[in-house]
């Protein structure tokens, strides 16, 4: 039976998929099976590269770099609509023309130009580069003719239109094939790739535009994607914001888990939880701490918990009894807990516990010699579907690929040379979590396949404490009762928000004061009509 909560459901998540190569092909099998010729999707294409480029450049000489495929087709389409409208155009072609088929000839017979062959000399006197070589499938590295011309395009700084991808990213993973150039734009068609958006593809691509090329959505029932930009429309239907009736009892009660030293860690998250909308938010503070906390916070309730060496149990007995609250739905360990006894024993105590719960940082760490320990944990019967947050140096440890055992069940690792959104899938697989893999082309993955990519967040996130604050949103989002995927997505986005409207500057803190216009904007985008 499907499930009527899956956004893969929803037109709002069709309309921001993001398709592999491989699904990208099927979307034009499907649409040529359904009586669209490959040639007219083969002009739309070639015609919107032309559209694109027009409206962002004035007349200058051109020179479109054609390679032996579709991509290359669409090369000379754009070449031929770019001359009809008087540019000065040249076509130089990778391969023999002789040995171009189906719809690529077709657009080739219609281009009366010379075609000269591929080189580095085909830049002379280029003003403007269409890089329509090779496309977002490209299977090995470039060599020979191909990385030679290339890179004597980067060296000369011209500027580049690539079609679909820049020739060398690979759609599929955003890794590069041994070389790419650097493009102005790149134009795609029908629906972006998650290369599109990983690094370093992402950063090579330059601005891109999606363009429709006669591909109807309908082909999506069929296609099925399980991948999709991080965009509010998705998501924004299980946002909690608070209703006419709420009250702090009815908005979720977090409770972050403080550590004894790096105190500002649990600070910045409980904060976050509170700005964000949990109605109550409470750290539990060691002993030895408390006064830090409670000097430091206001609205926040701080709570002393015993700790080594004041607790022989190293306080988990008092910890235990603070989760035995049924009011407390929901709890965040590892901003400055430690990689400790103590803190294995919480994490683990707060999964039995049934509590709605976001691991990051040392909860994570602390559970690098046997994973196992943890995802059983996790998957234990009742167990909500918690949110793991680690960045790379985190997702390593706890994923790391391990030497077989006598237990042929054990957890095996994930292979690190794969691809981020992969690894980012193996590991909610894995796990049983969500799991938000961060970065400035964050990943979240959820155990059933689903998996988002977040783009646009600002570099000024690259700061200490700012992982923090995305935790203690993702807890305040879950203590408001909003699933778990959904959580993480809404977290990931509003962080990057909030970042973008501080700018230069930015220190982890300011992430806490900029929520509330991000939160503002989101709920401005909430209340327009969706698009038809």
């Amino acid at each position: 039976m499907t499930d009527p909560t899956d956004t893969r459901l929803s037109d709002s998540w069709r309309r921001h998929a993001l398709l592999s190569p491989r699904e990208m092909g099927e979307a034009d099998r499907l649409t040529i099976a359904g009586g669209v010729p490959g040639a007219l999707l083969m002009e739309n294409a070639g015609r919107a590269v032309a559209d694109a480029l027009t409206r962002r450049w004035s007349r200058r000489p051109a020179v479109v770099l054609c390679g032996p495929g579709n991509n290359g087709g669409d090369g000379f389409v754009a070449a031929r609509i770019l001359a009809e409208r008087g540019w000065p155009v040249r076509v130089a072609l990778f391969g023999e023309r002789g040995a171009l088929a189906g719809d690529a000839a077709a657009a080739a017979a219609r281009w009366h130009g010379p075609v000269e062959p591929l080189g580095v000399a085909s830049l002379d006197g280029a003003a403007l580069v269409v890089d329509a070589l090779f496309g977002a499938g490209l299977a090995r590295p470039l060599a020979g003719i191909a990385r030679d011309a290339i890179a004597a395009l980067d060296a000369r700084g011209l500027p580049v239109v690539a079609v679909d991808v820049p020739s060398g990213v690979d759609g599929a993973t955003g890794e590069v094939r041994g070389i790419a150039p650097r493009a102005a734009l790149t134009v795609t068609f029908f629906r972006k790739k998650p290369g599109h958006l990983l690094l370093p593809g992402s950063a090579l691509c330059g601005a891109t535009l999606v363009a429709p090329i006669g591909i109807p959505d309908s082909v999506l029932d069929r296609v099925a994607p399980d991948v999709a930009v991080n965009h509010p429309e998705w998501w924004q239907a299980a946002f909690p914001w608070p209703g006419r009736d709420s009250h702090k009892y009815t908005r979720g009660h977090a409770l972050v888990v403080g550590g004894a030293v790096m105190t500002g860690a649990g600070r910045l998250a409980a904060c976050a939880a509170a700005r964000v909308g949990a109605g109550l938010v409470t750290v539990a503070a060691p002993t030895s701490a408390f006064a830090i906390y409670a000097a430091a916070l206001t609205g926040i309730i701080v709570q002393p918990v015993p700790g080594p060496p004041e607790g022989s149990d190293g306080g988990i007995a008092a910890f235990r009894a603070l989760l035995a609250d049924a009011r407390r739905n929901a709890a965040l360990i590892g901003p400055g807990a430690g990689i400790s006894p103590a803190t294995r024993e919480k994490t683990l105590a707060i999964l039995a516990a049934r509590k709605r719960a976001v691991l990051d940082a040392d909860a994570l760490s602390v559970f690098a010699d046997d994973p196992t320990v943890l995802f059983a944990a996790i998957r234990a019967p009742d167990v909500p579907v918690p949110v793991l947050t680690p960045h790379q140096g985190e997702f390593a440890r706890l994923f790391a690929p391990r030497r077989p055992r006598e237990d042929p069940t054990a957890f095996p690792g994930i292979d690190p040379t794969a691809d981020k959104l992969e690894r980012a899938r193996r590991a909610a697989r894995a796990s049983g979590a969500v799991v938000l893999l961060k970065g400035s082309d964050t990943v979240i993955a959820a155990p059933d396949g689903r998996a988002a990519i977040n783009e646009g967040a600002p570099p000024e996130l690259a700061t200490a404490g700012s992982g923090d604050v995305l935790a203690g949103i993702v807890l305040g989002l879950l203590a408001q009762g909003m699933p778990a995927f959904e959580a993480a997505a809404a977290a990931v986005w509003l962080h990057a928000d909030a970042a973008g409207r501080h700018g230069p500057g930015l220190v982890a803190e300011d992430l806490v004061t900029a929520l509330p216009c991000a939160l503002a904007a989101l709920k401005t985008r909430a209340l327009r009509p969706a698009p038809a």
